[in-house]
């Protein structure tokens, strides 16, 4: 069995000869793990080290951005302006500012940044997909609400206008539902079956609750999100859930629209015990990551790693079904390679 095949046989229910185990990494771990197995590209990489890698798929786009501000590195094609920043050993990207934070509901059609969905290189998507997708599972593209939204915006201003601006905040969602709706559907015509799943990214938990209430959720983003999931399978692929944090009121809601698989399972956040995730929830979902990356993975030893992945397993992979282990989120730049492979070998290894 590849990794391919086993990542599909978790997804529709059918039996595996082990759990699958996927990593998501920084690219200063990337270069690391690069260099001590000698690999030269991911997909020999991740041939080499056996995992179960989700491949991420991708159209660049290709069509006008906004003009660079002072202090800013780069600019996404929503006109959000970003800027790098150093944390530890890892650098990132920091959002600074966005010329949507200005406009009304009356002049929201005069944005100039909205993407237009003819200009995403659809070709060179469906060429790196057609490379990699008879040997792992392919996962994309990206697409987000909310996320997006309080890019555009700032996380504040999008907060507050939850409260003070529905209707403005209805349009712009309409707008962003729309066009990314429109480069699905182009992106799925060019990749054909070569595409197993979609990512959904919508942040909607902090380490201790959810960001808004569910009532708002409902309000804002269900029959959005129920739309999507609608139209993603319609095409024969599945739905995955990415949002971190303290979500399991939201969970309910999130099955009855479709998804198929929740990501990444912060279970050190209320509410998000695994062994509890698993009993209410484990026939309706496929849960994917929960190696905790914020202590276990980065600051621990080999050992209690192993003893994070066993009880990842033994609880959200009980009956060897309905899991795919990862880790929670990124693994941070720094985090010892022994800890990796640790986690790694203790996936290969295990069997009820």
């Amino acid at each position: 069995m590849n990794s391919k095949e086993r990542i599909l046989n978790i997804l529709n229910r059918k039996s595996v000869d082990r759990i699958p185990v996927d990593i998501w990494h920084t690219p200063e771990v990337y270069t690391d793990l690069a260099k001590h197995f000698n690999a030269n590209s991911e997909f020999e990489l991740y041939k080499k080290m056996g995992i179960d890698k989700w491949f991420w798929i991708n159209a660049a786009y290709e069509g006008e951005l906004a003009p660079l501000v002072d202090g800013a590195a780069m600019v996404t094609q929503w006109g959000v302006q970003m800027r790098t920043v150093e944390s530890g050993l890892s650098t990132y990207g920091e959002r600074v500012s966005s010329t949507f934070e200005d406009y009304t509901l009356e002049n929201i059609d005069e944005y100039p940044y909205w993407p237009d969905p003819d200009k995403f290189n659809y070709t060179a998507a469906a060429q790196a997909t057609e490379m990699v997708s008879k040997d792992f599972a392919t996962l994309g593209p990206w697409v987000s609400f909310y996320e997006i939204y309080c890019g555009m915006r700032g996380l504040e201003k999008s907060m507050m206008d939850l409260a003070l601006e529905p209707d403005f905040v209805n349009a712009a969602l309409d707008r962003i539902e729309l066009i990314q709706t429109e480069m699905m559907k182009k992106l799925f015509e060019a990749t054909g079956d070569n595409i197993d799943a979609v990512f959904i990214s919508d942040d909607m938990g902090s380490q201790i609750s959810l960001l808004m209430s569910p009532d708002m959720w409902d309000e804002f983003f269900k029959p959005r999100m129920k739309r999507w999931c609608d139209f993603i399978h319609s095409y024969g692929k599945k739905v995955f859930f990415h949002s971190d944090g303290a979500v399991e009121p939201l969970i309910p809601r999130l099955i009855d629209v479709g998804i198929d698989i929740l990501n990444p399972i912060q279970h050190i956040c209320p509410g998000m015990d695994m062994a509890g995730l698993k009993e209410k929830y484990g026939k309706d979902v496929i849960f994917h990551g929960a190696i905790d990356t914020q202590d276990v993975l980065p600051f621990r030893g080999p050992e209690e790693v192993k003893k994070e992945t066993l009880d990842c397993l033994q609880t959200l992979g009980k009956g060897m079904e309905g899991y795919i282990c990862c880790s929670c989120h990124n693994i941070q730049a720094g985090t010892s390679i022994d800890n990796i492979l640790a986690m790694i070998d203790t996936v290969k290894n295990y069997s009820e």
